[in-house]
């Protein structure tokens, strides 16, 4: 799929992977009982009343879980030992030995309800692109060694798992509505060795397919109409390979073992008994959406041909053009707890980079691009949080199932209590026509304000809370949230800079007062969003002066702004309207502001910005799943900022390494979203970007892109 850029991306094993990725499918469902106090219809779930289950049927769905293991290696005479595969979790990097997979199969089942079956997975480790020690990349499923080797001196051996799956068999029994079962077949894993040495950090990093046998045990239960929940162990062996590295100097044997325990849902597609024989129901019945599974995938490819440029810096868009994708896939897990109680857990699957790893413009062009990337599956869990919601009275209003969120019946008046991990942009800063990378605008500064700094992980989610109190047209919103450890400046994102603080000392709070109004007889929204970070910042003065003070030590202003961070406050604020115009044609417009003396922390180096677009939808054509949008942006830095990339310091996404001629960044895009059906769209991406990063001396750039939307 648009293969024009096709040398500068590579993608030896990934396209194999995300084909076993797409054969996901996960829908929700939602069922209501009638008002009569007594109707004759089928039980809400399959195993409240009616015959036992029967499983016999295709089924698909995906897992969560974690691994541990060993692995045995010699690297010669007397040389040996044993490399422990468990890395510990890490919540607040989302680093560790737990891993995401999907997997699909087909069962039949025995008169005597003694259950067949067959199944083929795959599953993807944690992410492991941030550099960790000396090794050249941080371990998740996977571990280090060290010994001394006769011909490198002392080394670091190291294995890690990159994808793996098995084709299994299964046979098991099913008394009444669970399914236990034992299961075994083929395994393989594709994993990255490395030996590295330690005093002159030469790394050989070979890639190795295993081929090996599982064997494990489980347990499944329905819990919704077609859906089953199910846990389950499995032991994987790959046995015993050698590698030679650096040409044969040093060659080393090793196995690799595993111990896996996930658990999953699937979607029953046969699902005979999720409709069972007629039976009575009350109202006392319980709720017929009490749980609620969805599913989205998204796969977008960019790039753009040549620019000119007289030079070209650390964080500059490559001269030459490039090509890049991004793929994911996301299951929207939640349940009802209690009384207006939800709790929502979003497993993810991401693969791909951005342009140049997402460096180059301000206003990048992909918000689906995050600030770290890798070639491979890499699996992340992007929010588990629990939202309450307390009725204060007024007229009832009907809120529809959606993303994250459950069908309810409210009041107009009410308070919303958001806790846990989630984006910061799931409650602040929405607008209905600019919003959503997977579906709409693509560039960071039309999706958000530009300027809107909001605290993140680098894929753009953190811990916090948040309240909201909506009364008749007005909302009152504010909320706490978790600042990564440092400022993500400084080219490349460090280790700190990618995770969130786990001493919560760095953080971020955000208010926002939102207007609902009609004009003309249309609906529109009208909201000015604040944020004060706190936290140890440099200032870029400082920076600058520190920089051009006589000696070597701090010439470099990235690393000089580093040496001056210290404890302080950096606001910004913005203006964000939304307004219907009639049914097919609706507006959009955005400005704000920030303080461009302080370093920004999250997001992106944008001080001033402004856009406006328009969006229509293809009613008029017959069309009306399909969506037109144009819209342009102008960002523009801090006089204070425009002299630290002068300099030649670096930002968060941009740095040319010498700005000399200042230009504000002007970016139009524009798109058209075609629908293939209700829950798959296509869409055609064009951006122009004058000045990127500021810099009137490099582009004009033309962004082209291609992107796959499908909903589950």
């Amino acid at each position: 799929m648009f293969d024009s850029f096709a040398n500068s991306f590579r993608l030896p094993a990934p396209v194999a992977i995300r084909a076993a990725c797409a054969a996901l499918a996960i829908s929700s469902t939602s069922n209501a009982f009638a008002d009569e106090p007594l109707v004759t219809k089928a039980p809400v779930l399959p195993f409240a009343s009616g015959a036992p289950y029967n499983w016999t049927g295709f089924y698909a769905g995906g897992n969560l879980g974690v691994a541990w293991g060993s692995s045995n290696w010699t690297a010669g005479p007397g040389i040996s030992g044993t490399t422990n595969l468990f890395q510990t979790i890490d919540s607040f990097d989302e680093a560790g030995s737990f891993f995401a997979g999907v997997q699909g199969g087909y069962n039949y089942m025995l008169p005597n309800r003694i259950v067949l079956g067959a199944e083929v997975d795959a599953t993807f480790p944690s992410f492991q692109g941030v550099p960790s020690g000396v090794n050249p990349f941080a371990v998740t499923v996977g571990g280090i060694s060290a010994f001394t080797s006769a011909a490198l001196g002392p080394v670091d051996f190291a294995e890690t798992m990159l994808a793996s799956g098995t084709v299994r068999g299964r046979i098991g029994y099913a008394p009444g509505h669970w399914l236990f079962y034992a299961t075994g077949g083929f395994a393989w894993t594709y994993n990255r060795q490395s030996l590295t040495q330690v005093a002159s950090g030469a790394t050989d990093t070979p890639f190795l397919w295993r081929l090996g046998w599982a064997a494990g045990a489980g347990a499944e239960v329905p819990i919704a109409p077609h859906w089953t929940a199910r846990f389950q162990y499995l032991f994987t062996d790959y046995g015993n390979h050698t590698t030679p590295f650096f040409s044969g100097a040093q060659p080393i044997s090793s196995d690799f073992m595993l111990h896996e325990l996930s658990v999953g849902l699937n979607y029953q597609f046969n699902a005979p008994d999720a409709v069972a024989k007629p039976s009575v129901v009350t109202k006392a019945a319980p709720s017929a959406d009490e749980f609620s599974f969805s599913g989205q995938s998204t796969f977008i490819w960019q790039g753009y041909p040549a620019i000119r440029s007289p030079f070209q810096g650390g964080d500059s868009l490559p001269i030459g053009g490039e090509g890049r994708e991004t793929f994911d896939l996301t299951l929207f897990a939640g349940a009802r707890l209690w009384r207006g109680a939800e709790l929502w857990v979003d497993p993810e699957i991401d693969q791909g980079h951005g342009l140049e790893d997402t460096h180059g413009v301000a206003g990048f062009p992909s918000g689906e691009a995050y600030k770290e990337g890798f070639d491979y599956p890499y699996a992340r869990v992007q929010r588990y949080f629990i939202r309450q919601t307390i009725d204060l009275g007024g007229d009832k209003q009907k809120i529809d199932a959606d993303v994250n969120q459950f069908a309810q019946s409210t009041t107009e008046n009410r308070l919303v209590f958001t806790v846990g991990k989630f984006s910061i942009v799931d409650i602040f800063d929405t607008n209905k026509y600019a919003n959503n990378p997977k579906t709409d605008f693509m560039n960071w500064a039309l999706i958000n304000a530009g300027t809107f700094d909001y605290a993140g992980d680098a894929w753009g989610y953190t811990y916090g809370a948040a309240a909201e109190w909506y009364q008749g047209h007005w909302t009152l919103r504010g909320g706490v949230f978790d600042l990564s450890q440092t400022p993500a400046g400084g080219g490349g994102n460090s280790a700190l800079g990618y995770g969130l603080d786990p001493t919560f000392q760095q953080f971020e709070l955000v208010g926002e007062i939102e207007e609902r109004h009609e004009l003309w007889g249309q609906p529109g929204k009208l909201k000015v969003t604040g944020y004060l970070e706190r936290g140890n910042m440099g200032t870029f003065s400082d920076a600058i002066l520190l920089s051009q003070m006589p000696g070597p030590l701090f010439g470099d202003p990235t690393d000089a702004l580093a040496a001056v961070r210290h404890y302080q406050s950096r606001p910004g604020v913005s203006l964000n309207l939304e307004q219907q115009i009639n049914e097919t044609v609706g507006v959009f417009a955005r400005a704000g502001w920030a303080d461009g003396k302080q370093e920004p922390w999250d997001f992106t180096d944008i001080d001033r910005t402004v856009q406006a677009g328009v969006s229509i939808n293809g009613k008029s054509w017959n069309r009306p799943d399909d969506t037109i949008g144009i819209a342009g942006i102008v960002n523009g830095l801090d006089p204070a900022h425009e002299a630290y990339f002068a300099a030649g310091g670096l930002g968060i996404l941009i740095g040319d390494g010498a700005l000399t001629n200042y230009g504000v960044e002007q970016i139009l895009e524009t798109y058209y979203s075609y629908a293939i059906t209700s829950s798959m769209k296509v869409s055609f991406d064009y951006q122009f970007i004058a000045n990127p990063a500021y810099n009137a001396d490099r582009g004009p750039v033309s962004v082209f892109a291609g992107r796959w939307h499908a909903t589950f």
